[in-house]
């Protein structure tokens, strides 16, 4: 078991970060995200999870999410039955995350998860909103 999940289970039920991915037709996408998006919340000292959503996808993006939220607890896939557009997605994430903190990506790899400990630091000096 990796130092980090023994963070999470010593945190039980509080997330400090929330990191929310809307995904519109990205399987070929969405494993390269998470592991990215893994690898720098296991070097986080706190809870963290994740928050996928699927918006109406037509391909196997939200096959491929449920999947890894079976492997990974940290992990939650919401689905939309079609697609209502980022911005709901992003609600509909926003809504269901669990952490003090919500930090919002692109599903598409634009943004980079090692960028995650540069916000943070940001908004433990005690900014309210980092945007970058």
């Amino acid at each position: 078991m990796r130092a980090s999940h023994q963070v999470h289970e010593r945190a039980a039920g509080s997330v400090e970060l929330s990191v929310v991915v809307p995904f519109f037709n990205e399987e070929e996408n969405i494993g390269r995200l998470y592991e990215k998006l893994s690898d720098v919340l296991d070097t986080l000292p706190y809870a963290s999870e994740m928050v996928f959503v699927d918006d109406g996808s037509k391909d196997s993006t939200f096959e491929c999410a449920r999947k890894l939220a079976q492997k990974d607890g940290r992990l939650r896939a919401i689905r939309f039955r079609k697609n209502y557009g980022q911005t709901p997605a992003m609600v509909a994430g926003i809504q269901n995350a669990c952490g003090r903190i919500i930090m919002t990506m692109d599903g598409d790899l634009q943004n980079d998860p090692s960028d995650i400990p540069l916000f943070l630091d940001k908004i433990f000096e005690g900014y309210d909103i980092v945007v970058g």
